[in-house]
């Protein structure tokens, strides 16, 4: 099964980043969310995924450039990280990275 967890974007507000949620599936453990923040916040807090600010390291060590949009998606029982991204060329990159392990899944 899959559930996906879509933001519209990222707010930065004293160095903290939160997370705005678009729209929310079940995820795959039976567990309802009512709110994609919800289900973002417990799935941090079960370890289950890493802090944005970690992730966001990953990504620009890996592929640099400007982050223009984030999803957190729910795939085959896992969190996927899936981060958009503008390269200085101007060309729209993204890759998806395993939000428990950070390591790059997929890059394009």
């Amino acid at each position: 099964m899959h559930s996906t967890l879509r933001f519209l974007g990222l707010a930065i507000v004293a160095g903290a980043i939160a997370l705005l949620p678009h729209t929310v599936s079940g995820d795959d453990r039976g567990r309802e969310c009512e709110r994609g923040q919800d289900c973002a916040l417990g799935a941090f807090k079960d370890g289950e995924i890493q802090p944005l600010s970690a992730v966001l390291a990953v990504v620009r060590e890996k592929m640099p450039g400007e982050v223009v949009k984030i999803e957190l998606e729910r795939e085959d029982g896992a969190w996927v990280y899936e981060i958009k991204i503008l390269t200085s060329s101007g060309r729209r990159r993204k890759l998806e990275i395993n939000a428990r392990t950070l390591a790059i899944i997929k890059a394009d």
